[in-house]
């Protein structure tokens, strides 16, 4: 089946260019209020109208692709963040991006509304993935010494998504900072 087989090398530049140009779009549209049109995307992608819909048939298919998206390259960076740094320094630096991915999130609510009413659940597999990106993260911690053995990867997930919504948007990314300070101190050993 050709769905099956990867995408040739440019495919997958347009594919992954698209996604890149539709969480910013998205994002930013909730913000100013205006819809934010595949024309536009594709335009800024540097793609035709036609590439966009062979990868995304639909503009919910895009959302969706890149909401998840976003959250695979979250999951994704743990095991290069924990290559570079000690487990609890690589856990800090992932707050960040939890935050980062947050925010990208709330841009993107009523795209991802626009989805769930569609039919969609681009949520599906968010909660699992991030817990086991948290949970990943503190078993090295515990292995190298440098954080709590009794932390449920859960709670943390919770405290960071609170943290998020409270103090999660750029005008308070320097408190948000603080607070992810704070939430590691209680963390580590």
């Amino acid at each position: 089946m050709a769905a099956d087989r990867p995408l040739r090398a440019d495919a997958q530049r347009n594919r992954d260019r698209l996604l890149e140009v539709a969480v910013r779009a998205f994002s930013r549209g909730s913000e100013d209020g205006a819809d934010v049109t595949l024309d536009a995307i594709a335009k800024e992608a540097g793609v035709g109208i036609g590439t966009l819909y062979r990868h995304f048939p639909t503009r919910e298919a895009l959302v969706e692709a890149a909401y998840r998206n976003e959250l695979s390259r979250l999951g994704d960076s743990v095991a290069d963040l924990l290559n570079d740094r000690p487990a609890d320094q690589a856990l800090r630096a992932w707050m960040d991006r939890f935050v980062d991915y947050t925010t990208t999130k709330q841009g993107m609510a009523d795209a991802l509304r626009a989805v769930i009413a569609s039919g969609g659940d681009p949520f599906a597999q968010s909660r699992a993935r991030l817990t086991e990106a948290v949970a990943t993260l503190l078993r090295a911690g515990a292995a190298d010494g440098t954080l709590r053995t009794d932390v449920e990867p859960d709670d943390v997930l919770i405290g960071l998504s609170g943290l998020s919504a409270a103090a999660g948007d750029p005008a308070r990314r320097a408190q948000a900072g603080r607070l992810l300070d704070l939430l590691m101190d209680a963390l580590r050993l």
